[in-house]
Order: C-alpha cells, then structure tokens, then sequence
C-alpha cells in the first residue's frame, strides 16, 4: 500500500476497490461499508495524526472501557450527489458541535475540527464513487468515539478512538409503522443522557422495543420518565404531531435530542408557514384528537429515516388508526428536505457543503 500526506492526514491507498461487487438496487441499512475509514487516537492527554486505512476490524484490549463502563458516542449523517456528479453534505457543523457534546457529557475529549470536519470531507471525497444520484440514494457517515484505555477500574479512560465509517444506504424504514406510546419505560431521565447519542441510550430501547415488536409494533413512542404523560420520541428519531392544521413537537431538553432533521423540517415548516407549536404534547391530549378526528398525522424525523409516517399507535390497549390525508405534511416536509440535499430546489438556509 501507498501512503502520502495530505493537509496532515495520511491516507493508506488499496489496490482494488471492492466497489463493482456492490449491489446498490438491494442494500441492507448499515451493512455495507466503503473501502475506507477514519481513525485517529488520543493518547498521553492529545490527539495523534488522524489517518484514513482500508476498512477492517482492528485489536482490543478485553479490558478496554468501553467495554466495561460504555463510554462510546457516535453521529449519524449522510453525503449527496447531484445530477452534475457533485458531493454535498447536510448541515455538518451541526453534527461537529453535537459530537462534542455528547463527549464532555461522557467525560471524553472533544475532537478538534480539524480532526473532525477535514477528516470527513477527505473520506467522502476519497469515497465519491460510493455516493449515488437520486431520491433515496445516499452515503450514510458514522462518526463515533470509543474509551480505548485498560483496566476495570470505574472511572473515565484517558485513551480513546475517533473514526468514521461511511454505509452506502436506502431507506431505513420501509413503509408506515405503528407504535407503542410507552407507560412503563423511559428512554431518558432528567439529569441523565438523553441529549448525547451515546451508545447507551440506544441498547436501553432495544428490550421494550422487542417487547413491541412482538405485539406487532415497530416501534416505541417514548414518555417523560416522572410522569408518563408527555410525548418525547418515537424509537430513535424525533416525532411531530398534527392536529387540525397545527403541527406540534416536544422542545428538546436534557431527554430529548436535538435532532438535527427535526430543527430542519421546523425551518421549513415556518418558512412555509405552516403553523407550528414547540412545547410538550401529552398522551391525553393525542387519544382526545384521536377520538374526536381531529388527529391528521404523526410522522418521525431522523437523519436514517428523514421522515418516517406512523400510520397508528396504541395506548392502554386501545389502538388508533390515522386518517388518510390528503396534502400530508410529513410527505410534503419530506419532499422539500430531500429536495435541497440532493440539490433540486435552492438551499435558501445554506445547509448544504460541497466536497
């Protein structure tokens, strides 16, 4: 393999990409990886030189801390091409920043941007080739950090790992979903950390949600860990109701991420003026709706989903249909989001960084 420096990170090259051999017509989420990857340590208290290698497994120490005491955060984002053959990612600073949060709220370092944002550029475009044209084709990136210092001991690593990993990626959710509103189960606490994406919060869902799935849900609309009566998320995307012509979603706090698809879609939706409400939506108030017809829509928002329709949900055993409506929100958010990071419709925000 060869190597060269560039703008401080060191590429190793392969010798045959495995890119002919992809199927792209038929991809399962997050199962494919590109041929390369960014990794970078941090070590005696500073960052090394990041570097991007082929992709592959790596050794680890059994008693690394993620291991043991989970201290592991990650991002979730996507590259876009444009019919000229262009690359575009969506709003990254906005990932950057909420990286770095997530990390001091683990107790872990914050990746410089230099580290982060030229990283990310020179991957994607090293990858272009991976990114396909057209609504529904995208690069899914994977910035996460793990604790890689030994021993059990309970307290924070004083070595860790930076990487990007890049998923060629379809849809994520096929078709509507319906849901659980929970009454037991929470997946955030006040003083907890819901507002990071540390890996924790999301093995934390997996029970009740397998317990929904079983029950013939896809999915789990969260409630406030005090009360149980105030609507936070849906799974692992952000979630917006419509109530006559009004369009509500809970504000974000220290349970409640703060999702980057759902400050978007709001953007748009003022912009637009569609009439919108941010504060907190209660289970009461949603069954009301329901019974009384007034209940449009309810859709979820997440970068892997964008907007992902929730077609019913069931709370105390009773279960709820939504209507069919015609000019849909969630279809018409969904199709002027997709339309400016694939470039078809002007980015009048300035979300959109070529590479």
């Amino acid at each position: 393999m060869n190597s060269n420096n560039e703008n401080k990170i060191q590429i190793s090259k392969i010798s045959t990409s495995k890119l002919e051999s992809i199927d792209f017509d038929h991809l399962p989420f997050g199962e494919v990886f590109t041929d390369y990857m960014l990794t970078c340590d941090f070590v005696n208290g500073e960052w090394g030189t990041p570097t991007i290698v082929p992709y592959a497994p790596f050794l680890m120490d059994p008693s690394a801390k993620v291991f043991h005491y989970g201290q592991a955060i990650f991002e979730g984002m996507k590259a876009y091409k444009d019919e000229s053959d262009s690359v575009w990612l969506f709003r990254p600073e906005e990932n950057f920043i909420r990286f770095n949060k997530s990390a001091v709220r683990m107790a872990m370092p914050e990746v410089p941007e230099s580290i982060f944002m030229d990283g990310l550029k020179q991957l994607v475009d090293l990858e272009r080739n991976w990114v396909k044209k057209g609504i529904g084709s995208t690069l899914y990136i994977r910035p996460f950090m793990i604790a890689t210092g030994t021993g059990v001991i309970a307290s924070p690593s004083n070595d860790y790992r930076f990487m990007i990993l890049l998923s060629p990626a379809k849809s994520y959710y096929s078709g509507e979903v319906k849901v659980i509103i929970a009454e037991h189960f929470s997946r955030a606490a006040n003083g907890g950390i819901g507002a990071a994406k540390a890996a924790g919060n999301y093995s934390a869902q997996f029970y009740p949600t397998k317990l929904a799935n079983e029950k013939g849900y896809q999915q789990v609309i969260w409630t406030d860990d005090a009360t149980h009566t105030k609507l936070e998320e849906s799974g692992t995307m952000n979630v917006f109701f419509r109530i006559n012509d009004t369009l509500y979603t809970a504000p974000t706090s220290e349970r409640i991420l703060d999702g980057v698809t759902r400050k978007s879609l709001i953007a748009i939706a003022e912009r637009d003026g569609i009439e919108l409400a941010v504060r907190p939506v209660l289970v009461d108030e949603l069954v009301e709706a329901a019974k009384n017809g007034s209940l449009k829509e309810i859709f979820g928002a997440g970068t892997a989903a964008v907007v992902t329709i929730i077609k019913g949900f069931s709370y105390q055993d009773n279960y709820y249909e939504l209507p069919k409506v015609e000019n849909s929100y969630s279809m018409d958010l969904k199709n002027k989001l997709t339309a400016i990071q694939h470039k078809l419709a002007e980015d009048t925000f300035g979300w959109t960084v070529k590479i």
